[in-house]
């Protein structure tokens, strides 16, 4: 009798265990979003458990002061319950008293232990930890009244806690912090893709939308070398023959390539009724001008308010850097759309000899997207600008760089053909 009533009252105690365990991992896995958004519609479950989350540390310590005490309550009565039953069992079986008692004790133990153990700690914390917001929302109501009864308690042994680490000159944190950065997004992100959980395209497209913050004028717009320009005291019959190759916004340039003095658009044209005689100074408009530095983000604020699609980039030095659309900014979170500024392949990773044939005005990004490797920070944006750097001279055709990988792998890349200097197009492999 004794020996049963001991087993029971273990599983009884072991039960509270494994209540105190599910609260502490439930309240810490537990999605403080979703519970917010069921709260917001009504959920009491939910309110409860987001109460009791934004307390993470006072949670804690009952938690803990609960799983302390059971523990030892299970220790103080597998002895004296249920190891004296076994002694007495063994004496009545011809064994000596002073062993039975030792084997009864140690039985008793292992026997406690292994109760506690499983479905006190690791059925109850695995459980917690698969199922955090229903474990969360059921033991709300009952953790509420538990902190509430034993508050006084808890504060106790929380505030003599704290007063140890003031003294080793730590400061005590009441709450875990739940907010995300940039960088811990984008390691979700690659790891939900890893996992399956996530598509490509959209992990892709998350990736592009974290980044876009970081990313600056510079890093959008298309270069000087490549944008079409005309001069103020050209009539606007040159800016129809311009237009005509698909241009569709021009700078107007005053005494020298960096006095960028308004913009000709087609509309403008238009507005003209067929007097293409005049100077193109005297059909031109303002236009917004931006500096090289500014973030994309400012700059899509800038081009809202002015109602314009096209700015020009200046770089530190007041020169015309080059120029941006609203298009240049969405090829940022959707990749590269061909216009009147882009050969027809350009932005594509075709397959190419065990590799990819790219534009060398592939930005730096999308060639780390497309290998899955970080690549070494420079001052460059584009591939073209990475084998410039990596040779320190221009490079001619068939030159061929490596670059050094994460895990010991390499990327090489071999330069196919040059336009103004630089690479146009660049074959890259990446070897273990």
């Amino acid at each position: 009798m004794t020996i049963l009533l001991g087993v029971l009252v273990v599983i009884a105690l072991t039960a509270l265990t494994g209540y105190f365990v599910a609260q502490e991992f439930g309240y810490m896995a537990v999605d403080r979003s979703r519970l917010k958004a069921r709260a917001a519609v009504g959920d009491t479950g939910a309110t409860r458990a987001l109460a009791i989350t934004r307390r993470t540390s006072f949670m804690l310590s009952g938690a803990q002061l609960g799983i302390t005490v059971t523990g030892l309550l299970v220790g103080f009565v597998a002895e004296p319950m249920i190891g004296a039953g076994l002694g007495e069992l063994l004496g009545g079986a011809g064994i000596p008293q002073g062993v039975g008692v030792a084997v009864g004790t140690v039985l008793a133990l292992l026997f406690s232990t292994g109760v506690q153990m499983v479905f006190g700690e690791l059925v109850p914390k695995n459980l917690a930890i698969a199922r955090p917001e229903p474990v969360a929302r059921r033991l709300a109501l009952s953790t509420g009244l538990y902190l509430k009864v034993f508050g006084w308690l808890i504060r106790l042994f929380d505030h003599a806690s704290n007063l140890l680490l003031k003294l080793l000159r730590i400061t005590p944190v009441h709450d875990v912090e739940h907010a995300a950065t940039p960088r811990d997004l984008e390691h979700i992100v690659a790891a939900s893709r890893d996992s399956g959980d996530l598509p490509v395209e959209l992990s892709t497209l998350l990736e592009r939308t974290l980044d876009l913050h970081e990313r600056t004028a510079e890093h959008a717009m298309i270069p000087r070398p490549r944008v079409t320009t005309i001069s103020a005291g050209e009539p606007v019959s040159r800016a129809v023959e311009l237009m005509a190759s698909g241009n569709s916004r021009l700078p107007v340039l005053g005494s020298d390539v960096d006095d960028v003095i308004g913009m000709i658009c087609l509309r403008d044209v238009l507005e003209l009724d067929g007097r293409l005689d005049i100077a193109v100074r005297d059909a031109a408009r303002p236009t917004v001008m931006v500096p090289a530095s500014l973030p994309l983000p400012t700059v899509l604020a800038r081009l809202r308010e002015s109602g314009d699609q096209f700015a020009c980039v200046v770089d530190e030095y007041g020169g015309l850097a080059g120029v941006i659309t609203l298009e240049d900014i969405a090829e940022e979170l959707v990749g590269e759309i061909t216009d009147e500024h882009d050969p027809a392949d350009e932005g594509v990773a075709e397959p190419a000899e065990d590799g990819w044939l790219l534009s060398g005005t592939t930005h730096i990004d999308e060639v780390e997207r497309l290998i899955g490797h970080d690549l070494p920070d420079g001052e460059y944006e584009t591939i073209a600008g990475l084998v410039i750097t990596v040779m320190q001279r221009l490079p001619q055709p068939g030159d061929t760089v490596t670059v050094g990988l994460p895990r010991g792998s390499e990327m090489t890349v071999t330069v196919r053909n040059i336009a103004r200097h630089v690479p146009e197009t660049v074959l890259l492999r990446v070897t273990a």
